[in-house]
């Protein structure tokens, strides 16, 4: 589909506003005209849905405007290899799943194989037809059962326990390092100053420091490639990474925006990844306070490579190259050390949880080593 914006005038256009209205979001009209009332309306779905928030429908504000028009029973959901079905329906589904006992994978609204399995040990179970469909028959039974549990989002709750039971050490995690753009993709450039350079360099320092605790660091791109984001998601799911970190730094039109942001899968229902969440906080609060780049906050979204990767995922923004004082910071390679310091120390106080941490800001690479040698003896 085309990009839609404010002025933008069709059927495409009444479209969008009809699925704005039946979610509650603007008055029902047979109007086609994208108006600032419109894009009030975006706006706030966007900020709803994780997504991010410049009032303008493009493909991935379509996909998940459009998916959040259906509700559990209004069609028939299936696992389609070519074309995966995707909605608010799709999530109910794999909540309701998950409150009875079956494990259907994140509940991201994506109807994968895993929601498939765990859709046929429910219709075996309870007597149904075990053909994967949910429709009719299935969403009765659906209804008509009590949960055994309520809340606690059991799938997530596995990735704390997963973080629990690796132990405090940081030898033999597996981290995946995603240096953002690459390629042709230079990213964003200012002052002779490229995105995709700045992160590739600011990678390699990380990947030096966590080999030297014993962990194993994988980069998702060579110096000169630009994957896809399905690309560096496949990457990690295949090297059965622990986490996956990815690197970029940010622009504005303003000269005056400026700061560090993180980001973790959540999407806008109340389902969050938990370690992702806990890394965003600690990612933050350690490199804002050993930088001095303003504190952005953490903040869920729905962003593909947080989606699509099975490990808890980050995507930080590591100041903006449109801020003469960030450039300024971002250019030189010792600011860049103490980046790379401070995300190992965020990565280790994830492990840590909380048992012999030490103040935000206060942790040094070489205590990270000493804990690494003391355990090991």
């Amino acid at each position: 589909m085309r990009v839609l914006r404010r002025g933008d005038v069709g059927d495409d256009v009444a479209e969008i506003r009809s699925m704005l209205a039946s979610i509650g979001l603007l008055r029902p009209d047979a109007g086609n005209l994208f108006d600032q009332e419109v894009e009030r309306a975006v706006r706030g779905f966007q900020q709803r849905r994780g997504l991010l928030i410049d009032g303008v429908v493009g493909s991935a504000t379509f996909h998940v405007l459009r998916g959040a028009t259906f509700h559990l029973g209004s069609r028939p959901l299936a696992y389609l290899i070519s074309s995966p079905v995707h909605g608010d329906d799709v999530f109910a589904l794999q909540d309701r799943l998950t409150e009875l006992g079956y494990d259907a994978g994140r509940p991201d609204g994506m109807f994968s194989a895993k929601t498939e399995t765990a859709l046929r040990n429910f219709q075996r179970d309870y007597g149904l037809v075990i053909d994967g469909i949910c429709g009719p028959a299935t969403v009765r039974a659906l209804r008509q059962l009590s949960p055994r549990a309520r809340g606690g989002r059991p799938v997530l709750m596995r990735e704390q326990e997963q973080v629990r039971q690796s132990g405090p050490r940081l030898r033999g995690k597996r981290i995946v390092i995603d240096p953002g753009h690459g390629g042709a993709d230079a990213g964003v450039e200012v002052g002779g100053l490229r995105e995709a350079d700045l992160v590739w360099d600011l990678a390699r320092r990380l990947e030096g420091r966590m080999k030297a605790t014993g962990m194993e660091a994988l980069i998702s791109r060579g110096p000169d490639t630009g994957p896809a984001e399905s690309e560096r998601a496949a990457f990690a799911n295949d090297a059965g990474a622990d986490l996956f970190l990815s690197l970029h730094c940010d622009r504005n039109s303003s000269p005056h925006a400026q700061g560090i942001a993180s980001f973790h899968w959540g999407n806008g229902l109340g389902t969050t990844s938990t370690v992702g969440e806990l890394l965003a906080g600690y990612l933050q609060r350690e490199v804002a306070a050993r930088t001095g780049l303003l504190d952005c906050r953490t903040h869920a979204k729905t962003w593909d490579i947080l989606r699509m990767t099975r490990c808890p995922a980050v995507r930080m923004e590591i100041g903006y190259l449109s801020n003469p004082g960030d450039r300024a910071k971002l250019s030189d390679p010792a600011f860049r050390d103490i980046v790379a310091e401070g995300i190992l120390i965020a990565v280790k106080r994830l492990y840590l949880l909380g048992e012999g941490d030490q103040p935000t800001g206060t942790f040094t690479f070489a205590d990270v080593l000493a804990h690494e040698l003391a355990k090991a003896e």
